[in-house]
């Protein structure tokens, strides 16, 4: 993978410690600055602080959902337009068009997408503004 422009920075919402460190060393590999949080509460702590160019989201993360972050950045002015890719293993339709309801850029079910895909559309996204 070559470098994406410097300076992209990726919030990756992951409580898997071994999943995250796997997509992270494969973002950073492309020149992708990443921040980590491991629950929701953590990464709305983080995206106010912070305010990446792409959050990386899974659905099912400790003390508020995906869903409910994403609620909760719809209500922030400063937060609302932040794209978000899901990487989850919620693949029923049900959840995909849930999700697509917060204006998500991508949707990734974990056994269905590898790393390295994962990791490519990301950085495409960075590149390029789609997938």
């Amino acid at each position: 993978m070559d470098t994406v422009p410097i300076g992209k920075t990726v919030l990756l919402v992951e409580d898997d410690v071994f999943l995250s460190n796997l997509l992270s060393s494969r973002l950073m590999k492309a020149g992708i600055s990443v921040l980590k949080a491991y629950d929701g509460e953590e990464a709305l702590k983080s995206l106010r602080a912070q305010k990446p160019d792409l959050i990386v989201l899974d659905i099912i993360i400790p003390k508020k959902s995906g869903f409910e972050l994403m609620e909760d950045m719809r209500g922030e002015p400063i937060l609302k337009d932040t794209p978000v890719i899901i990487v989850s293993n919620l693949g029923q339709e049900a959840d995909v068009e849930r999700a697509k309801q917060y204006g998500i850029k991508g949707y990734f079910v974990k056994a269905q997408n590898s790393i390295d895909d994962i990791a490519l559309a990301i950085k495409t996204y960075l590149e390029t503004g789609s997938i």
